[in-house]
């Protein structure tokens, strides 16, 4: 039996905000030396694409913290959700946050295995050729043989 600590994660959301999660803790259980394993199902796929237009969604998450109180009847306009991924990525770089795709390469990089979860892929009949390459398409049964020996299994 291996000594080598196993991460795995379940990535289920395909908005800005929720792409930071899986690549951020996967890199860095990656650089601690961990056997990682990212899971992307249904939304999560998004953020496999070559060409990310991730957005984020004012609406989805209440606890956005904003500049200044917005209320619920302005976020549901529908320029809002582009004027809150603008300021988003703003704040981002202002903070010298590194970008969805530099968190993405730093885990290819670290060879955290990512899998497209198959049955969504047919799903939603996603093109594979607009995914990154480096990424592996299977089903949970296959997840679950790396998820079920993993040391910390997280659900984002």
């Amino acid at each position: 039996m291996s000594d080598t600590k196993k991460m795995a994660i379940i990535a289920t959301k395909g908005t800005l905000d929720w792409a930071y999660p899986p690549f951020i803790l996967a890199s860095t259980a990656a650089a601690l030396g961990y056997d990682t394993q990212i899971f992307f199902t249904f939304y999560g796929l998004q953020l496999l694409r070559k060409e990310l237009k991730l957005q984020v969604s004012p609406l989805g998450n209440p606890a956005m913290p904003m500049p200044m109180p917005v209320p619920v009847l302005v976020q549901a306009l529908p320029f809002m959700q582009s004027v809150m991924t603008s300021m988003m990525k703003s704040k981002m770089k202002q903070k010298g946050v590194a970008s969805v795709e530099e968190l993405r390469d730093l885990c290819l990089e670290a060879e955290v295995k990512m899998i497209a979860c198959q049955m969504t892929v047919d799903l939603f009949e996603f093109d594979t050729k607009e995914f990154i390459s480096g990424v592996e398409y299977g089903g949970a049964a296959s997840f679950f043989e790396f998820a079920g020996q993993a040391d910390i299994t997280l659900y984002i």
